[in-house]
């Protein structure tokens, strides 16, 4: 059996923070002070305190750059919909996977217009995605239940992210993208810091939900930074991608004139594709980061530059 109600209540009172954690979660104290919501924040998940004067350590950066950093094209970047004619003019068309329709509710999309594999998504989120394999299975109401539920979900005010709040709320259908046999493909996180990528992460997928995580130097060297889920004896090695040197230049190319983005891309059989760029990599709140990760990916994200408000 599990813990008694008081017990649990009782270790709750005793750490504030993991009380503070779940309440965020149900929408309270969202109206609280940006840095004051920051500091708890990062305490509860992280386990210390956060230092903004200066910081130091990558997740501590972010939270600096969350409250400090408002360039105005940030929510063009987070916007699935909108951020394909940014990289439509620096990269070029080709680099983007067919987008097959866009609707503000889920009750409008045309399924019988949409080809037997799909993917659907919402534009103001990072993560959530419906994949349709095969139609004549794929259980539309189930699937707009889900998009409604996403839709009303504010991506923003949780971990104060707030480019997302100023995005106009919408589904949107692309090709799914697969391996040439058909299996979930692995996706290339390049994390960015001044034009330049300084870190890989590849997701190796065991379905659509597993995976393993591995990190690479932009010669793709493996450099381990993050805690794996699984053992190093069932850890299987990655090659190097056909295209990685393209992808390289394509996430440079689209982080060019910024402090930090990371740019998600996939080498498909149809050649390389974009995937999302991302300005706060897991909110700055990874539990899996290394200690000497988290201070080696600061050293990279300078901050002297940044149009502080």
């Amino acid at each position: 059996m599990g813990q008694p109600l008081s017990k649990k209540l009782g270790s709750l009172w005793e750490n504030p923070y993991k009380l503070f954690l779940i309440l965020s979660r149900r929408g309270f104290f969202s109206r609280m002070d940006d840095e004051k919501y920051l500091r708890l924040l990062y305490q509860g998940v992280m386990g210390r305190p956060l230092h903004l004067d200066p910081p130091v350590l990558y997740s501590e950066k972010i939270q600096w750059l969350k409250l400090h950093d408002k360039n105005p094209i940030y929510p063009v970047l987070s916007d699935k919909v909108a951020v394909r004619e940014f990289v439509r003019e620096r990269a070029g068309d080709a680099y983007l996977p067919n987008l097959l329709g866009v609707w503000d509710n889920p009750d409008q999309i045309d399924f019988a217009a949409l080809p037997e594999q799909f993917v659907l998504k919402c534009n103001h989120d990072s993560g959530s995605y419906i994949l349709c394999k095969d139609k004549s299975k794929f259980d539309t109401q189930a699937a707009k239940q889900t998009l409604k539920k996403l839709l009303k979900k504010d991506y923003a005010t949780p971990g104060r992210e707030w480019a997302y709040s100023y995005i106009p709320r919408r589904v949107l259908a692309e090709q799914l993208l697969t391996a040439s046999d058909g299996s979930h493909i692995m996706d290339y996180k390049f994390l960015c810091f001044h034009g330049k990528a300084q870190l890989v992460i590849v997701r190796k997928y065991f379905n659509e939900i597993e995976y393993d995580k591995y990190t690479f130097l932009p010669d793709f060297s493996e450099y381990q930074i993050y805690l794996y889920r699984k053992p190093e004896a069932v850890h299987p090695q990655i090659p190097k991608p056909p295209r990685y040197e393209e992808m390289l230049s394509i996430a440079e190319r689209l982080s060019a004139g910024f402090v930090h983005v990371r740019v998600d891309l996939y080498d498909t059989p149809e050649g390389v594709k974009f995937g999302e760029m991302t300005l706060y990599n897991a909110s700055g709140l990874s539990k899996f980061l290394t200690l000497e990760g988290d201070r080696w990916l600061g050293e990279h994200l300078q901050l002297e530059n940044v149009n502080s408000l």
